[in-house]
């Protein structure tokens, strides 16, 4: 999960980073309110997760409080590379002498962490490492040893950061390091992190990533979540534990184990080349040892969708047997009509494995107007993408 750069200010805060004083609002009347409460000239920022924002306009100077009210109304309500803006930070002003960057990362590539530092800041890192190398400091981490004051200043030296500073960055180094580590983040990224004309070194940017696979011992996370710039189908399943995730075709997909389901995304989208370029509408796993229920909570999440025309169901049994997957389907139309639901998208069911046979006798013996069952994933899924075609 992505934090929003007011969010990652206060994460900061919280871990004893220093930081510029401010808040978050979402109306015009809001920002005022803060602008009176700091007290002096302030800055206005749109909060989107992207980058570009200066670009765009989604950053403004305010000398007063009324000013912060009017930079607020033009800002809210913004688009910004398809991110429309809810939300503003208003902070107060510094006047900056220099800028730095500073990152810890995941470096998945090395089964390591990696620390960035650069002299340079207040650009892009891979522009900076492009055309000036030499300014970029990039040092392993061992995750068993962390960061302490004697590695921190290491990096300090290594990234050439002047010695007026050395020591306070040294300071943040480690804070933020423990910052990294007490939130299971994967990213925290600052830039800049300047130096001010009175000598103090603040972080005056902060974007932070943490590991969604860590939210079953970080309960605190959950309020970092922007639930309105979530697809509310997402919502949805996740709240049934469902790995979901929604795309833009109209063949709903649901199948056991991520390496199935990402095949069957492929051979749609080849097989809906025939009928028009249609295309897969989610990725939908239901995992090794689904049970009949997950299967009647998919269906529902699926049929829900209403860019959703088809719906192709793909089973390989194994953990999850063939028949646990047929009674699944059988019990989650009846449940849909029972509820007084008006299902009408056709399914494309294609069984093999575990239990395969009895599963196809139990879909048979159904004989639901709806499905259609077909033995082979190449026939399924032309079937699937030939009936959304027809359902558009």
């Amino acid at each position: 999960m992505d934090l929003y750069e007011y969010q990652g200010r206060e994460l900061f805060e919280r871990h004893g980073l220093p930081v510029l004083s401010g808040d978050v609002a979402t109306t015009p009347e809001e920002a005022r309110a803060i602008a009176e409460k700091l007290g002096v000239g302030v800055v206005v920022k749109a909060q989107v997760k992207v980058g570009g924002r200066g670009k765009a306009g989604g950053v403004k100077l305010a000398a007063d409080p009324a000013e912060a009210q009017a930079r607020a109304t033009d800002i809210l309500g913004m688009d910004i590379k398809g991110h429309t803006v809810h939300k503003v930070m208003v902070t107060t002003t510094a006047q900056i002498e220099e800028e730095y960057y500073f990152s810890y990362l995941l470096d998945r590539a090395n089964r390591t962490f990696l620390c960035i530092a650069s002299v340079a800041g207040g650009m892009e890192i891979e522009t900076v490492a492009h055309d000036a190398p030499e300014k970029v400091a990039k040092v392993a981490i061992d995750a068993s040893k962390g960061v302490d004051l004697a590695l921190a200043r290491e990096i300090v030296a290594l990234a050439q950061f002047p010695a007026e500073v050395a020591d306070q960055v040294a300071d943040i180094a480690v804070k933020l390091w423990a910052a990294f580590v007490a939130e299971d983040a994967t990213l925290v990224e600052v830039n800049p992190l300047a130096k001010l004309d009175d000598g103090r070194v603040l972080l005056l940017d902060a974007k932070v990533t943490f590991d969604a696979n860590a939210d079953f011992r970080q309960a605190g996370h959950e309020a970092y979540e922007d639930k309105s710039a979530v697809d509310p189908l997402e919502q949805a399943a996740k709240a049934k534990d469902l790995n979901y995730v929604k795309l833009d075709g109209s063949v709903g997909i649901i199948g056991n184990g991520a390496g199935l389901v990402m095949s069957t995304l492929d051979v749609v989208s080849y097989a809906g080349e025939e009928f028009g370029g249609v295309k897969p509408a989610n990725f939908l796993d239901i995992g090794g040892g689904a049970s009949a229920e997950v299967m009647a909570d998919s269906l529902e999440i699926v049929m829900s969708d209403a860019d959703v025309k088809s719906i192709f169901v793909n089973v390989f049994g194994g953990i999850t047997a063939c028949d646990a997957v047929a009674n699944g389907i059988v019990s989650a139309l009846q449940l849909l009509h029972d509820r007084g639901e008006d299902v009408t998208k056709p399914l494309v069911v294609r069984l093999d494995g575990n239990n395969a046979e009895e599963g196809r006798r139990i879909l048979d013996t159904a004989n639901h107007p709806l499905v259609q069952r077909v033995d082979t994933m190449d026939g399924a899924a032309r079937k699937a993408a030939e009936l959304a075609a027809a359902g558009v």
